[in-house]
């Protein structure tokens, strides 16, 4: 009895043992697996058109814009349209208050009608009243010439009779010199008055006058304002009896079938930008519609831009239909670079180490690290030029936060 209870108790003992030695086993095994599976979060590799865009903001204007401005300081007569009026070459927009313009152009025509007087003149030899009295000169000048020549006559045949003496005949001589000299005289300022320069300077003083009459009359004609092209005015700056102070905007007239967007891209993305590649263009006031553009311009300089320093691009409007209105603010984003069918990951998914890019591609429970070439980079996807294929799983980061390890066995996250 004694050895089988000796038995007995050797069995129990072994066997409360062993259930020890499983139960720690159990313990270690399970505390092992639920700290060193990992929950992590998976994404597909697969193929998709890749796009890699730049988003910034910019002003849409007309191609060509007419402005059009007061030119003098005077009053608003008339307005005869309102901003989004569609309107013909040649219609009348505004008429401002003529007045001054008219007593300009008066005044202007007056300067010339005096100009062309004193040309006259100089080119004449003088005006009809000067005409006349050296007409009357030369005349008085020949009596006098004559009458001198008349007395030396008689003296000279008085002094072959001894009646005259030789002074008195040397008198009358001297005389008749002088009386030819006086005529001379007038005759010369009669036909030569005026100088060569005196001329010229009275030519440039009736261009002169000319010019002040053709700018007089614009003036008047610009208190008429026409529209120059056929488009839409979409802004009108003053109202009817408004003081307008010369230079003063009064309204703007395009076509707004032609726009452009100015668009304003940070110095950082320039080197980015090339000619042709494909614009969309939203508005915040039409939400859901995009239209389409293309740049025409890149930047030739750097400006500032509030607290920006950015390069302006010029970007034409591809499907321009009047929905843009000229001065809005719009949403502006680029292509730089597309990829139709490129193989691609989560940005979130690739790594670097010492410049060299991997993954961790998930193979059964576990993760491989994975050296990858990458070609394309938009702000989500990545595209992988070689490394991966179609169909394969990568890490994109745990649950918990804890770091991606190679060989560490893992679970997926629902």
């Amino acid at each position: 009895m004694a050895e089988e209870k000796k038995q007995s108790y050797r069995l129990r003992l072994w066997l409360w043992r062993s259930l020890g030695i499983i139960l720690i086993i159990v313990f270690f095994t399970t505390r092992y697996m639920l700290r060193e599976r990992l929950e992590v979060r998976v994404a597909p590799v697969g193929h998709e058109v890749l796009k890699n865009t730049i988003s910034t903001n910019g002003r849409v204007e007309p191609e060509t814009n007419n402005q059009f401005y007061s030119p003098i300081a005077t009053t608003v007569k008339a307005i005869y349209v309102q901003p989004g009026d569609k309107v013909k070459a040649g219609k009348v927009l505004m008429v401002l208050d003529d007045v001054d313009a008219r007593a300009r152009e008066a005044t202007a025509e007056s300067g010339v009608k005096a100009a062309q007087a004193a040309l006259y003149a100089a080119t004449h030899n003088g005006t009809q009243e000067q005409n006349q009295m050296s007409a009357g000169d030369i005349a008085r000048a020949q009596l006098e010439r004559d009458q001198a020549q008349h007395d030396l006559d008689a003296l000279t045949k008085l002094n072959s009779t001894g009646a005259a003496s030789a002074s008195e005949v040397s008198a009358a001589r001297e005389r008749v010199q002088t009386a030819e000299a006086s005529l001379h005289a007038s005759q010369q300022s009669a036909s030569n008055r005026y100088s060569p320069q005196e001329v010229a300077r009275a030519q440039a003083a009736v261009a002169d006058a000319e010019a002040s009459l053709a700018a007089a009359r614009k003036v008047v004609a610009q208190t008429v304002i026409r529209a120059n092209v056929t488009g839409t005015v979409y802004s009108v700056d003053v109202t009817r009896t408004e003081f307008a102070e010369q230079g003063k905007l009064l309204l703007q007239l395009a076509d707004l079938s032609r726009e452009r967007v100015r668009a304003y891209f940070d110095e950082p993305d320039i080197g980015r930008l090339e000619s042709g590649q494909k614009i969309i263009i939203k508005w915040d006031a039409k939400p859901g519609q995009e239209w389409h553009g293309h740049i025409v311009l890149t930047p030739i300089t750097v400006v500032t831009y509030g607290t920006r320093n950015v390069g302006e691009v010029l970007v034409a409007i591809d499907d321009a239909d009047g929905g843009l209105l000229p001065d809005i603010n719009v949403n502006v984003t680029v292509t730089t670079s597309s990829e139709p069918n490129a193989l691609s990951i989560p940005r979130e998914a690739l790594l670097s180490q010492n410049g060299q890019p991997y993954v961790f591609k998930v193979v059964g429970n576990k993760l491989v690290r994975t050296p990858v070439v990458t070609g394309i980079v938009n702000l989500t996807r990545v595209a992988i030029l070689s490394g991966l294929v179609d169909g394969d799983e990568v890490a994109t980061g745990t649950t918990n936060g804890q770091p991606l390890q190679e060989g560490v066995a893992i679970k997926v996250a629902p």
